[in-house]
C-alpha cells in the first residue's frame, strides 16, 4: 500500500528521507547507541559488538605499544587513555584471555600532565580534577604499564613522585619505544 501524498514530489520524500539519514547527528546518535560498557573495565573503553571476517587466532597473544603526545583538555578524560579500556574490552569480549593481553602507552609532551597527581595537574589546569586518574588506576590494576618520557618530565618540571601510581619515568620515549619494541611489542599506529 502506496502512501500518496499530493503536495510532495517522490522526489522531494527521497531527498528528505537521505538528508535525515545522512545527517551526522542522526548517524552519531545510532553509532553511540551501539557502544556498550565492557566486561573487564566497566566505567571506561565501550566497545560496540562487530561480526569480524577478520579472525583472532586461537591462543594470539598482544603485546601493544601505544604513543601518548596530545593531553585532553583540562578536567576531561583523554581518549586516547580510554582507547587501552576499549582494548581490553573488545578484545575479551572476543575471546582473547586477559593474560594474553600485553598494552604499554609512553607518554610525552603536553600528555604527560594527564599522568600526574591531583597537586601537580591542578596547577597546570586551574584547579580542574585530573579525569584521567580513575582510569590509569584501573589500567595499572590489569597490568598496563605507561611511561612518561623522562625529558618531557625534565621540561614541564614533573617529578617521579607527582606520576599517577602506577606510571613509571623513562629515560626519554625514544627509550621506551626501544625498549618496548625489544620485547615484542608492536606499536598502534593511531
Amino acid at each position: 500500500m502506496a502512501i500518496h501524498l499530493p503536495f510532495l514530489s517522490t522526489r522531494a520524500v527521497y531527498i528528505s528521507l537521505l538528508s535525515v539519514l545522512a545527517c551526522p547527528s542522526f548517524m552519531a546518535t545510532a553509532g553511540i547507541e551501539a557502544f556498550k560498557p565492557g566486561t573487564v573495565i566497566k566505567d571506561y573503553g565501550k566497545v560496540a559488538q562487530v561480526n569480524s571476517s577478520l579472525v583472532i587466532p586461537k591462543g594470539m597473544k598482544f603485546k601493544v605499544a601505544f604513543d601518548l603526545g596530545t593531553a585532553a583538555k583540562p578536567g576531561e578524560l583523554n581518549r586516547s587513555i580510554d582507547t587501552l579500556a576499549r582494548f581490553i574490552n573488545m578484545h575479551v569480549a572476543a575471546g582473547v584471555k586477559l593474560e594474553d593481553i600485553s598494552l604499554a602507552m609512553v607518554v610525552h609532551g603536553q600528555a604527560a600532565s594527564d599522568m600526574t597527581q591531583t597537586r601537580y595537574y591542578q596547577m597546570l589546569n586551574a584547579n580542574k580534577h585530573n579525569a584521567n586518574a580513575d582510569l590509569v588506576a584501573q589500567l595499572v590494576k590489569q597490568g598496563v604499564k605507561f611511561y612518561v618520557c623522562g625529558q618531557t618530565a625534565a621540561y614541564y618540571g614533573i617529578t617521579s613522585e607527582e606520576l599517577l601510581p602506577g606510571v613509571d619515568m623513562a629515560l626519554s620515549a625514544l627509550t621506551a619505544h626501544a625498549i618496548l619494541a625489544q620485547e615484542g611489542y608492536s606499536v598502534n599506529p593511531f
